[in-house]
């Protein structure tokens, strides 16, 4: 399994060094002296990092071979890739590589369908969720522990609890719930309502049952 850990930036002082942006939450392991990268595009590598700082907030790297500011100059924006064994978790808990949650369903805790997530977005604060909707879409969910509450690899899906606002149709959903629970209220009064109301549920629980298969 291939995975990008950082983009070369731009040369730094005369001796080789390039800045670097960092693209993986373990660069000590990833981007340390004696790694051998892979690069995209691949005529500029393999890469073996010599040595490794960080200056001014920005992790500096030298590369075995390149000596002076040009051909540090030439590799810039060449993106690092890491070869790693797919089954490798990451050191600290809860935390993911970007191909163990790529494709997993995103699902509310009722089990109603959200959409798949198709890109994880990293950002300064924060990582974000790209998740397609089933009517082609896009949302973003912010993968925090108050929203996102469960990655569940072996099933293969995302629970979340979103706040209001946050997914576009969620005060949609509530609404027909509402207007469905309205209803069945009033064919109760009646008394014409009791195989309706049924009926309803029955379709319900199959539609959940079915979404989070």
């Amino acid at each position: 399994m291939q995975l990008v850990v950082a983009r070369i930036g731009r040369a730094h002082g005369i001796k080789g060094e390039v800045t670097v942006e960092v693209r993986t939450d373990e660069p000590e392991l990833r981007l340390g002296p004696g790694a051998v990268l892979l690069t995209d595009p691949a005529s500029a590598g393999p890469l073996t990092i010599e040595t490794g700082r960080v200056h001014s907030g920005r992790l500096l790297l030298r590369f075995e071979g390149v000596r002076d500011r040009t051909g540090a100059e030439a590799l810039r924006n060449t993106l690092l890739i890491a070869e790693i064994d797919p089954t490798e978790m990451p050191e600290e808990e809860d935390e993911y590589y970007d191909h163990q949650l790529m494709d997993l369903d995103v699902v509310l805790a009722d089990g109603t369908e959200i959409g798949r997530i198709t890109e994880i977005s990293h950002l300064p604060s924060q990582d974000l969720f790209i998740v397609e909707r089933p009517d082609g879409t896009e949302v973003m969910i912010p993968f925090v522990g108050e929203i996102v509450v469960e990655i569940d690899l072996e099933e293969q899906r995302a629970v979340i609890d979103p706040p209001p606002g946050l997914i576009d149709d969620r005060a949609e959903i509530a609404s027909s719930r509402e207007e469905s629970d309205e209803e069945s209220d009033e064919e109760a009064d009646t008394g014409s309502d009791e195989e309706s109301a049924d009926e309803s549920g029955a379709g319900s629980g199959d539609a959940s049952r079915e979404e989070t298969a």
